[in-house]
């Protein structure tokens, strides 16, 4: 069995599409709960642009499991937020036997 330390408390945020008033919409997101999880760092990559220099982290983000349709469960296009860093989660699996964990393959982008 693995151990996981649970020890990084996180928001687990959906995006929610609502009408500006002229024809478009803005986003906003919404919370959905809080989650313990484990951060393990993956990748990082620097990207240049024309006026600005990004940075990519990839993370691998551990929770509890949760069943499938409850709002607790994480999914790809929500995201996680620690204060005012923000990870994109693009995939979830399940981790480890029995189903106890998930984990959640996410970015960071920092613009420098």
């Amino acid at each position: 069995m693995r151990n996981v330390q649970l020890n990084r408390r996180l928001v687990l945020e959906e995006a929610a599409r609502e009408p500006d008033g002229a024809g478009g919409y803005e986003t906003s997101w919404q919370e959905k709960g809080v989650l313990w999880a484990a951060i393990d760092v993956v990748s990082g990559r620097e990207r240049a642009g024309e006026f600005v220099t990004v940075s990519t982290v990839s993370y691998r983000i551990t929770v509890r499991a949760a069943p499938f349709g409850t709002a607790r469960r994480p999914k790809p296009e929500q995201r996680l937020r620690e204060g005012t860093r923000v990870f994109r989660i693009t995939a979830v699996a399940e981790d480890g036997p029995g189903g106890r964990y998930l984990t959640c393959f996410a970015l960071e982008e920092v613009l420098s």
